[in-house]
């Protein structure tokens, strides 16, 4: 897909599962089995979709997905399947190297968003899976990620975080950020402390790679916010905000989590908003 002068590529990097619960928050299991089934443990299969952006020999990666780092307790409580998906696998179908990487933006912090930016070498030591790559995230998102508050420090691991902070190669930013002509960074406050949401645009098209704003197509109701959130309130007002947006202006959604949607339109419905029609990137 073109936007402006961007070429948009999905960038699947793998599935894994997490509580449906938690994922939909108070609403009741029989309105969200039926498009996400859970397994025997309560679990749905979710996408680490990632966007690419090519530009003037510019390559830039959109989030980093679960990674390789997890110990095998891990892999099985998160149930992480690269069987037919892993960012490096996407990465080479498109023939791109992680050397070649010039740009990395970091939505936020949580393990199954940042956890792919950094490995394991040979010898046991966390290197940068993007050496060439300066990594973009939010000041008051990393002050956060360092304060280990008690209901999200699990998804904030050192192994992730450490790497960045001792690189030269961490871009802080302060702010809603515009990092060149097309591509713009906008906060979201209501899953946790300065999402950085990016907006690719162009004369006639836009997407909204929404993060966990919505991370899934099914979460595209204004109350369906997940447990997870801090502050599922504002994430409803985020929500009612960029739909009404997406709908005006005719904004494409990427939903990062989402195993059948890549991104969408949206239209308002006789309950609310909707999907309006399905895109495949």
């Amino acid at each position: 897909m073109q936007i402006g002068s961007y070429q948009v590529e999905l960038i699947d990097a793998g599935r894994y599962k997490l509580d449906g619960g938690a994922m939909f928050g108070v609403v009741p299991r029989n309105l969200w089995e039926k498009e996400n089934p859970p397994d025997e443990k309560n679990r749905i299969t979710m996408s680490l979709n990632t966007l690419l952006l090519i530009r003037d020999g510019r390559i830039i990666l959109v989030d980093t997905g679960v990674g390789a780092k997890f110990s095998e307790k891990y892999q099985q409580i998160y149930a992480v399947d690269y069987s037919e998906h892993s960012l490096l696998k996407s990465l080479a179908t498109k023939n791109i190297q992680p050397e070649d990487v010039t740009d990395v933006i970091i939505t936020h912090l949580h393990f199954d968003h940042v956890g792919g930016a950094t490995y394991y070498d040979e010898e046991g030591k966390l290197k940068l899976r993007f050496p060439n790559a300066d990594h973009y995230i939010q000041k008051r998102q990393l002050d956060w990620a360092q304060k280990r508050f008690p209901k999200d420090r699990a998804s904030y691991l050192v192994e992730n975080i450490d790497p960045l902070l001792h690189s030269n190669q961490l871009r802080i930013l302060d702010g809603a950020h515009v990092l060149e002509t097309g591509l713009e960074l906008i906060l979201s406050e209501g899953h946790t402390v300065a999402q950085q949401m990016v907006r690719v645009s162009g004369l006639q098209q836009n997407l909204l790679y929404a993060a966990d704003m919505i991370p899934m197509s099914a979460h595209i109701p204004v109350p369906w916010v997940m447990a997870y959130d801090l502050y599922p309130v504002i994430t409803i007002q985020e929500k009612e905000e960029h739909l009404k947006k997406a709908v005006e202006q005719e904004w494409m959604i990427f939903f990062e989590h989402d195993p059948h949607v890549h991104c969408g339109t949206i239209e308002q419905g006789d309950r609310g908003y909707q999907l309006k029609e399905s895109i495949y990137l």
